[in-house]
């Protein structure tokens, strides 16, 4: 009436671990390209809100000199 247990091997073990880490690998994988170009697009935007930022603040703090001969 029991069964019989059947033994996990260590082959057993390592294919199981081998699928499971192919199958993240693949979600990873797929997930990759759009990651990278929303990571560059969002770099050139804020590159280009800083240097917006730091052009306007520049115009109010410009040194104006003015040389008069007597």
């Amino acid at each position: 009436m029991a069964q019989a247990q059947q033994r996990i091997t260590r082959d057993d073990l390592e294919a199981k671990f081998r699928a499971v880490q192919d199958d993240i690998q693949a979600k990873v994988d797929d997930r990759k390209q759009p990651i990278v170009v929303g990571a560059l697009v969002g770099g050139f935007v804020l590159l280009f809100v800083f240097f917006l930022l730091g052009r306007r603040s520049g115009k109010g703090k410009t040194t104006l000199v003015e040389i008069r001969r007597v």
